[in-house]
C-alpha cells in the first residue's frame, strides 16, 4: 500500500483556511506552506541571512525579523526580485516539506494534504500530488469577501484579485472542487464528501514500509529524497 499526497490551494479570500480548519477537525494531516516559508527565514537561518545579503537591513523589523510587508512591496513591483527571493526560499521551504512528509509516512496516514497557496501557478508540485483540491469562490463572493476582510475599495480589492490566476481558469486544472461561495455549512459538507472518498481510495501511503525503512538505512533514504525534490 502507498501513501498519497493531495495539493490543496485557493485564491485570496476564497476560503482556504475554513476548508483546512474542517480538515484539521478531521484529525487530517495537513502541511501548511506559508507556516513553513515564515520558519525558514528566522533570524539566524539559512534563508535569512542570504535574504540580508541581497535585500539589505532595512526590511528588519526592530527584532531582527523579517518585515514581510515591506519585502513583498520590492518583490511585487520587481519580477527580477521576485525570482531571487523564491530562489533563496524555495529549497528551504521544499526540504522542510519533505521533513513533514516522511513524519507523517513514518505515523501511517493515508493521505498528506500540502497547503500550497500558488500550488496551480507554479504548477512545478503538482507532478507529485495524486489528486489536488481547490477552494473555489464566484468572482462577486470573492471581491465582497476580501472587501470586507481587509476594508479595500472595490478597486483595490479588484486589483488584488486578478494579480492571482483566476478561480475559473485553476478549476481547469484540480481534480476535486470545494465550492465555498455558499454557507460554512454547506462547505463542510463538501470537505466531508472529499475525506470520504479519500480515506476510501487505495493509493494508501508507503507507511507499512516505514520502521523497515528506518532500520535499513532510513537517514540515506532522506538524503535521496531531498537531492530529489530540490534538484
Amino acid at each position: 500500500s502507498t501513501m498519497f499526497l493531495v495539493g490543496l490551494s485557493g485564491g485570496i479570500a476564497s476560503g482556504k483556511s475554513t476548508v483546512v480548519a474542517v480538515l484539521r477537525e478531521l484529525g487530517c494531516a495537513v502541511i501548511d506552506a506559508d507556516v513553513i516559508a515564515r520558519q525558514v527565514v528566522q533570524p539566524h537561518s539559512k534563508a535569512h541571512q542570504q535574504i540580508l545579503q541581497h535585500f539589505g537591513t532595512e526590511i528588519l523589523l526592530e527584532n531582527g525579523e523579517i518585515n514581510r510587508e515591506a519585502l513583498g512591496n520590492i518583490i511585487f513591483s520587481q519580477p527580477e526580485k521576485r525570482r531571487l527571493l523564491n530562489s533563496i526560499t524555495h529549497p528551504e521551504i521544499l526540504k522542510e516539506m519533505l521533513k513533514q512528509v516522511l513524519k507523517y509516512f513514518v505515523l501511517g496516514y493515508r493521505y498528506v494534504i500540502l497547503d500550497i497557496p500558488l500550488l496551480f501557478e507554479t504548477r512545478g508540485l503538482t507532478r507529485f500530488m495524486k489528486y489536488t483540491v481547490l477552494v473555489y469562490c464566484d468572482p462577486p463572493t470573492q471581491r465582497e469577501r476580501l472587501m470586507k476582510r481587509s476594508g479595500l475599495a472595490v478597486a483595490e480589492a479588484e486589483a488584488r484579485i486578478s494579480s492571482q490566476l483566476p478561480l475559473d481558469e485553476k478549476r481547469k486544472w484540480a481534480t476535486h472542487v470545494i465550492d465555498n461561495s455558499g454557507d460554512r455549512e454547506s462547505t463542510r459538507r463538501q470537505v466531508l464528501r472529499l475525506h470520504a472518498r479519500l480515506e476510501d481510495s487505495l493509493d494508501f501511503l508507503w507507511a507499512r514500509l516505514a520502521v523497515g525503512t528506518a532500520l535499513a538505512g532510513f537517514g540515506g533514504l532522506v538524503f535521496l529524497l531531498i537531492r530529489h525534490f530540490i534538484s
